[in-house]
């Protein structure tokens, strides 16, 4: 049998999930709290905006992406961070067929070749959005798995890297606010990665696909650091996309915004191999990116529902209402982890969560640290994630009564 490098890879966390609920009948109606797919109406206004340019279908777009789209993309980074001065949409922008797209390719074209038989080092935290792993195996690196444990506010320490791991590091995934714990990186903690970056030659790459949406305060962004740091984007990437901001996530319209060099290469990468934006598509996303009434009218709703979990969950399952993004990051320790939890709650109440050990590897201690847990998504209107916390909290009682 041929075998590629990509066998030693896990199953993706959702074929994994259904194989381990496939056996149980569950006792109650389904809901799915598993995947973070919005269920919120995409804006309606941009039906009018896809049909005004529907003939342009029958045209292959460009690779740079059409001048509006850039154009709306820097002139959000500015009504947002404050970076007209740092962003020029002809430099610095590259629009993507969704995030996680480039944040897969970026490591084809910026891990070098092993030197002296040492392969390259790609860090990314634990757990993580399971696209870094795979573009660093694809790429011939090393995944290096970095703790993220709620003693350091569930974010990765990069100061406490050993030296000889950071002389071979190629990149540094970094997402805040954090997917699946919801932790928001202190504008200090993103400089000093920028800092580290620099000092040690790698790029860092900022996933900020949930920078919209938030519980108080707006987090802030690699662009807030860049500019506190001086304005220039050297060793910077930052990937942020439409999928939670618009409700668009079948759309796969998103944007990679950083170091001039490098987004000239990522052009000429992706002009050979990558798929680009239908041009239709490209006008539907300006048109998103360039309106904020929408933004706002969707965050008030995740908030809403952050707010009934609170006033449900008490303290239970270590419960903390997430700064940013859309998740539940529950412990389960207490009910014997988050595989069985997740198949308890499966059974008897009918939901679909993720256990924490699918989404997160093993660092080579003999223990995934994230087994405990479970990701829930809010993603469903308010009733209906009332009801389904609500089913959760009565399950697992019922488990310790």
């Amino acid at each position: 049998m041929f075998a590629t490098r990509f066998d030693v890879l896990p199953p993706s966390p959702f074929p994994r999930l259904a194989q381990l609920l496939a056996p149980i009948e569950p006792e109650a109606e389904p809901i799915d709290l598993g995947i973070g797919e919005p269920k919120h109406a995409p804006p309606a206004f941009l039906k009018e905006t896809l049909q005004n340019h529907f003939f342009e279908f029958n045209r292959y777009p460009p690779a740079a992406g059409q001048p509006e789209l850039r154009q709306a993309i820097a002139k959000w980074a500015e009504r947002r961070y404050g970076a007209g001065d740092i962003v020029d949409p002809d430099r610095h922008i590259i629009p993507l067929c969704g995030s996680r797209e480039g944040l897969f390719n970026i490591a084809l074209l910026c891990i070098p070749e092993p030197t002296d038989g040492l392969r390259s080092a790609v860090l990314m935290p634990n757990p993580f959005y399971q696209c870094y792993g795979v573009g660093a195996v694809a790429a011939g690196a090393e995944p290096v798995y970095l703790a993220t444990p709620r003693q350091q506010g569930f974010l990765p320490d990069v100061q406490g890297l050993d030296e000889d791991l950071l002389a071979r590091t190629a990149m540094l995934y970094f997402c805040s606010p954090a997917n699946p714990q919801g932790a928001v990186a202190p504008i200090e903690t993103l400089k000093e990665v920028i800092l580290l970056a620099r000092e040690h030659n790698f790029v860092v790459l900022f996933d900020e696909c949930y920078s919209e949406i938030f519980l108080s305060a707006p987090p802030p962004g690699a662009l807030d650091a860049v500019r506190e740091l001086g304005g220039e984007l050297d060793n910077v990437l930052i990937f942020n996309s439409l999928s939670k901001r618009s409700n668009l996530a079948g759309l796969r319209s998103g944007f990679c915004i950083g170091d001039a060099d490098i987004i000239a290469s990522f052009l000429k990468f992706r002009n050979l191999v990558a798929p680009q934006m239908p041009l239709p598509l490209q006008a539907v996303s300006a048109a998103a990116w360039n309106d904020e009434a929408h933004v706002v009218e969707n965050r008030k709703l995740y908030q809403e529902k952050i707010k009934a979990a609170a006033e449900i969950m008490g303290e239970q399952f270590g419960f903390y209402a997430p700064e940013g993004g859309f998740f539940l990051w529950l412990d389960m320790s207490a009910y014997g982890g988050g595989e069985t939890a997740a198949k308890r709650l499966w059974k008897k109440a009918g939901l679909r969560v993720v256990p924490g050990e699918y989404l997160a590897r093993d660092p080579g201690t003999g223990r995934n640290e994230n087994a405990d847990f479970v990701r829930v998504a809010l993603v469903h209107e308010k009733d209906l994630t009332i009801t389904a916390l609500s089913r959760m909290k009565q399950t697992m009682d019922e488990q310790v009564n």
